[in-house]
């Protein structure tokens, strides 16, 4: 059975060599290659590929970015994500986003094979270290949240958040839509919920518990 694809690679070099790499292949077919996110989706939704073979770093539209436009746009291919790296954010926003396989660049090229038939064939193949650390720090969010829950608001635990990512008081009113005041209110009432007296105990707290 013949593997239909869309390579989507913001870099030239790296595109030509997976179209050597697949071309040598009788099973897989290149419908498209595309060198941003726009182009990968107006391929998709000309071609209806079985895989689309995504890069995760790219300028404009990112691969993350790509995917939730597939899903407001309801198309579905099964996504293979080809990257250099990849953070536990990374990966927790990929799965839950529905991709199928995760590729390190670093990998060698019959492991990229391998992992488009086992995707195809309705598999999953995701590199285990990344997945494990994602779901270690899932697992940790989830635990703090639930200790959370009962002592901060929603809003408050997003105020964490927001703190632990380096914002300030302006970024964080404009972000939400909400006053500078209405900010500093938060998180007076998130120092004294959690016995903290600065935003660097706060973040340093947020990250502790897998918040951020």
């Amino acid at each position: 059975m013949t593997i239909n694809l869309v390579l989507t690679d913001d870099h030239p070099l790296v595109l030509h060599g997976l179209q050597q790499l697949f071309a040598a292949e009788a099973d897989l077919n290149v419908l498209a290659c595309c060198s941003d996110g726009n182009s990968s989706l107006q391929a998709v939704a000309r071609h209806r590929p079985d895989i689309l073979l995504l890069d995760l770093k790219m300028p404009g539209l990112n691969g993350l970015q790509v995917l939730r436009e597939l899903h407001k746009r309801d198309l579905h291919p099964k996504v293979v994500l080809l990257t250099a790296a990849l953070d536990e954010d990374e990966v927790l926003d990929a799965i839950q986003l529905g991709v199928r396989g995760v590729v390190l660049k670093e990998m060698a090229p019959q492991l990229l094979i391998q992992c488009i038939r086992k995707v195809s064939a309705g598999g999953q193949w995701l590199e285990k270290n990344s997945v494990r650390r994602a779901l270690e720090k899932l697992l940790k969010r989830e635990s703090a949240l639930q200790t959370l829950a009962p002592l901060l608001t929603p809003r408050e635990i997003d105020m964490i958040r927001l703190v632990a990512r380096g914002n300030s008081n302006k970024q964080i009113a404009e972000q939400r839509h909400i006053s500078e005041g209405t900010v500093k209110v938060h998180l007076h009432n998130i120092f004294d919920k959690l016995q903290l007296k600065n935003r660097v105990a706060l973040t340093l707290y947020a990250q502790n518990n897998g918040l951020v």
